[in-house]
């Protein structure tokens, strides 16, 4: 595994973590101005979902996974119900990738933009998003760029797009409510078809999605030759050619499926 803040001295805004069954991506999201509605952060939402997925996968064999994220979403919320709006628009969200091994099976889940990605021992990849975030974002982008980075009216947009969270139509991610977990993306596929698996943070999926440094077959080569900080020092190298701004960036690579 590696998480790298998008700056130094910035909290890491994601989390990842496995038990020995199971492995936990979350990318923990919010914009200028949460603080008022959250006293806790981004961060803390971040680290304290996965954390109570991760004890739910560990003691929980014989559930799903979207009923295990809604539980994990419901005591989350309720950990600070009392102290912060938790349903305001603008307090701390967070994407959330699951894998899990059971019976010989590899169940995956995805709710948002992050990425699970199973390396199949016949066939190209199997590249698992939720793409209804990036479908949504493309028509708020034309505002994005031509607002400066930061200034309240860039922000302004940002609100206006995450006005669509969790709800019809728009797109769904870990909030304060757990039935947002019904609307993610799950899957399964025998454990031993698979090489290896990769969980992805959209900070980290950049060398294919946003810079095209490879492909996914290419990404999960290197995951396998160089580690998951290589793929995450390609990206930063790519961020600073192009003038793109950083991103939180986190991956969890999983290998020895078939024999667990």
């Amino acid at each position: 595994m590696t998480s790298a803040a998008a700056h130094a001295g910035r909290a890491n805004e994601d989390f990842t973590g496995a038990v020995p069954t199971a492995a936990v991506l979350i990318d923990g999201a919010g914009i200028p101005g949460s603080e008022a509605t959250c006293r806790h952060g981004v961060a803390w939402y971040a680290s304290r979902l996965g954390g109570r997925l991760l004890g739910l996968l560990s003691l929980v064999r014989d559930r799903s996974l979207p009923a295990l994220l809604a539980e994990a979403i419901e005591q989350v919320t309720d950990d600070h119900r009392d102290t912060c709006d938790v349903a305001d628009p603008i307090a701390p969200s967070a994407t959330v990738a699951v894998l899990r091994v059971s019976d010989g099976l590899i169940e995956y889940l995805v709710l948002g933009d992050s990425f699970v990605v199973l390396d199949r021992a016949d066939g190209a990849p199997l590249v698992v998003t939720d793409p209804r975030e990036v479908s949504i974002s493309r028509s708020f982008l034309p505002a994005l760029e031509a607002a400066p980075e930061g200034s309240e009216e860039y922000h302004g947009v940002l609100r206006d797009l995450r006005a669509n969270r969790n709800r019809a139509g728009g797109f769904w991610v870990a909030r304060n409510d757990p039935h947002a977990a019904d609307e993610a993306v799950t899957g399964s596929c025998p454990a031993l078809d698979l090489t290896a698996a990769a969980l992805l943070s959209n900070g980290a999926s950049r060398i294919v999605d946003r810079f095209g440094l490879t492909d996914w077959p290419g990404t999960m080569a290197l995951l396998s030759s160089s580690g998951p900080a290589e793929v995450v020092r390609r990206v930063r190298r790519a961020e600073a050619r192009h003038a793109v701004a950083a991103d939180d960036a986190t991956i969890a690579y999983c290998t020895g499926l078939g024999g667990s």
